[in-house]
């Protein structure tokens, strides 16, 4: 087997979760994290790296570096499609780099469902059941809208969240009466979490948590199966601060880490890039399908038509990107999100969306209806990934039978699955619901740092009575 090297960067990384980062213009909601990576014996890509910055040179700062801050979020108000000449460009030559041997990973970690999640450990029993769900809802809520006076309390008066969300929640009902048609599932949701607040008292805390990229990475590397690597991160922030993503990494169980600064490894610079291009591609995204005032939330959100008057050259870099995204080295944890996943599922959607023109003459007819057919396709995207029920029930047949488990979990509808590696690809199965107990158990001690997989399983059948075992 080679040896791997990868390169972790980060964007949109807010280190204090305060009122004056989240109510702030240019405030995204999802932290942002990339790895490249290659074998050592295929790694030609540095040289034409080399070429590139010497193309580009014009674009160094003071340090002799190229990073992404060349790009400037507001050329991605439309996506690509508003990118000028220079940039799309820069962009197409810099996704040019990567081959097939590329390895790119990213993750997607919504900061207010961090927030959310620690108001989950109270609560009756139906609220643990739902808790994905009812976090979920919460989230979206608050990423949609973002009521400043909830976020103020927040920062300023964390005990008070709990019955702030509650007069958030009842003025949206009351606002919803004025479109029940569009907003009656959004009522019903809301109403629910009225309902299970009214049990809950504790508060979430201002804090960040840095392992969750890092244990899709160690199980993006179990799915490859690549043993030797070694993982260089990027060091950045205060004295003392950065550790703390270094540790994360060590804690996860990773191996061969190294902090460095991207002035040395040009692997560094790649991985700033790469999380630059996505994150201001997923903001832009973001900011258009965002509600922009209160009274606008009873209505439909859609791209506006300028996301898709694109020439040839922007049509092809979601062509590469898609390539470099959805085709290029596939797997299972290639990308991973919290529960709130709608900013992920939907650029996953936008790359999928684009690739299918061939030209931009297939774009143009019914133009102005593009952003309609977008908004459908991806919320056909939403729907599939959380309608877990379209899952193929995991064949257990009597007696046992052995897996490579890499995960398992509950979906939305309390559906218990797990995603096993089925001939070197990772398939997602329904499990019977007598393993639902089991499957809460394990998510249950993942919350606590412990987590059991990627493992051997074997799974008994005996008279229609299911249990499992670790090998």
């Amino acid at each position: 087997m080679p040896t791997y090297s990868f390169f972790y960067d980060e964007a949109e990384h807010s280190r204090k979760i305060n009122y004056k980062t989240i109510s702030a213009a240019n405030y995204y909601d999802n932290f942002v994290t990339m790895i490249v990576g290659w074998p050592d014996d295929k790694n030609d890509i540095l040289q034409r790296h080399t070429a590139f910055e010497a193309k580009y040179a014009d674009r160094k700062k003071h340090n002799g570096e190229i990073k992404s801050t060349t790009l400037q979020q507001k050329q991605f108000k439309y996506g690509f499609a508003s990118l000028n000449k220079q940039n799309v460009q820069f962009v197409d030559d810099f996704l040019s780099l990567f081959d097939d041997n590329s390895h790119v990973i990213f993750s997607t970690c919504s900061k207010i469902e961090y927030l959310i999640s620690q108001i989950s450990q109270e609560g009756r029993g139906d609220f643990l059941i739902d808790a994905d769900l009812i976090k979920y809802s919460i989230t979206k809520a608050l990423v949609m809208y973002r009521p400043k006076e909830i976020i103020k309390i927040l920062d300023e008066s964390p005990n008070d969240f709990l019955e702030a969300l509650r007069r958030f929640l009842r003025d949206r009902i009351e606002n919803n009466k004025k479109n029940p048609k569009l907003k009656h599932a959004e009522t019903a949701t809301f109403r629910k979490i009225l309902d299970v607040l009214d049990t809950i008292t504790n508060s979430p805390e201002l804090s960040w948590d840095y392992h969750m990229p890092f244990e899709g990475f160690r199980k993006y590397l179990a799915e490859k199966n690549i043993t030797d690597y070694r993982l260089i991160i990027d060091k950045e922030g205060k004295e003392g601060e950065s550790s703390r993503t270094l540790k994360a990494a060590q804690k996860i169980g990773l191996n061969n880490l190294e902090e460095a600064d991207s002035t040395e490894y040009s692997g560094l610079r790649m991985a700033d890039m790469m999380a630059g291009i996505v994150s201001k591609l997923l903001k832009g995204l973001s900011n258009s399908l965002r509600y922009q005032s209160f009274e606008e939330g009873v209505n439909k959100k859609i791209l506006d038509t300028k996301w898709f008057r694109l020439n040839e050259t922007q049509l092809r870099l979601y062509k590469k990107l898609y390539w470099l995204i959805c085709k290029c080295q596939p797997a299972c944890y290639k990308s991973c999100s919290g529960i709130y996943s709608d900013d992920l599922i939907a650029f996953y959607a936008l790359l999928v969306f684009m690739n299918q023109f061939e030209s931009i003459e297939q774009i143009q007819p019914d133009i102005e209806m593009k952003g309609e057919y977008f908004n459908a396709f991806a919320c056909e995207w939403l729907k599939e990934y959380f309608d877990s029920k379209r899952q193929p029930l995991l064949p257990l047949h009597e007696g046992f039978q052995t897996f490579d488990v890499l995960s398992v979990g509950m979906s939305q509808e309390s559906i218990p699955t797990v995603t096993i590696l089925k001939d070197g690809e990772p398939k997602c199965f329904r499990l019977p619901d007598e393993l639902s107990e089991w499957v809460c158990y394990v998510v249950a001690v993942a919350t606590m740092g412990i987590n059991l997989f990627p493992a051997k399983m074997i799974f008994f059948n005996i008279n229609g009575n299911y249990h499992v075992d670790i090998l």
